[in-house]
């Protein structure tokens, strides 16, 4: 049995520490809203700097236990460095790797398998603009086909040329993925974009024939978007959104 991590405020620079914070923060949101999955899947996050080094999770705790001290330091090869009383799983950092090799914007790469976003990436048709969640996301969206559970960097450059330029892939039969210059973009995205599944799947499960947003209306949106943040993006929501965690899910900045 693993011991909780102890801290390592006083070791890393304030820098990494506040990136670590945010990290763990995210971690303990996805699980707060269910779109965790055991321990798999990944939340990455680049540290500035030449080093090409990146913040991944522990593999072997759950989202909701992770703390800003348990983050592994990590190189590109998603080798460890930081000592860790747990492995690291480099199978789904084959993913994360590309994006963030290709994409020096993708400061944090997030990837969930919930069930909304896998029926979602399972359907033939993609993304509907059905909701005024989906019409932010279509403006900026990609899709990537199945090749098995991600372990072989073959893949990498499919990865990268499908996820291009934009903050949204959909890996199809697998799940989701969103790309941001900070973990709050990046979790914002992956809001607005699980939003956008569970709202297909809820729609076409009532059976009646669903009304599609009029695609004039999708080229102003990512103008309204901005405005509506303030411009500020995730950051807009992010302070909340530790403030909640406090509240229901402390400890993560330990």
């Amino acid at each position: 049995m693993n011991a909780p991590q102890a801290s390592l405020r006083e070791q890393v620079s304030a820098d990494e520490w506040k990136l670590r914070v945010d990290l763990a923060a995210c971690y303990r949101l996805i699980a707060l809203n269910g779109w965790d999955d055991l321990i798999f899947t990944h939340v990455s996050l680049r540290i500035p700097g030449p080093e090409h080094h990146f913040l991944i999770n522990p593999y072997g705790m759950t989202f909701d236990e992770i703390t800003a001290s348990a983050l592994v330091r990590v190189d590109m090869q998603c080798k460890p460095l930081s000592p860790t009383p747990y492995p690291v799983n480099p199978a789904g950092f084959v993913i994360h790797s590309a994006v963030h090799d290709a994409r020096p914007d993708a400061g944090c790469v997030l990837h969930t398998h919930t069930t909304a976003g896998v029926g979602v990436s399972a359907q033939k048709q993609g993304l509907l603009a059905i909701s005024q969640q989906a019409t932010v996301v279509l403006g900026s969206l990609g899709y990537h086909d199945y090749e098995g559970i991600a372990l072989l960097d073959d893949e990498k450059p499919r990865l990268v040329r499908d996820l291009g330029t934009n903050t949204f892939l959909i890996l199809r039969n697998h799940g989701l993925l969103t790309v941001g210059p900070t973990v709050a973009d990046a979790y914002l995205a992956m809001h607005t974009l699980e939003s956008a599944c569970r709202i297909q799947v809820a729609a076409l499960a009532g059976g009646a024939e669903v009304n599609r947003v009029d695609p004039r209306i999708l080229v102003g949106v990512a103008r309204n978007v901005k405005m509506v943040t303030k411009g500020m993006g995730g950051a807009l929501a992010w302070p909340a959104l530790l403030r909640r965690l406090d509240r229901l899910l402390p400890g993560y900045a330990e």
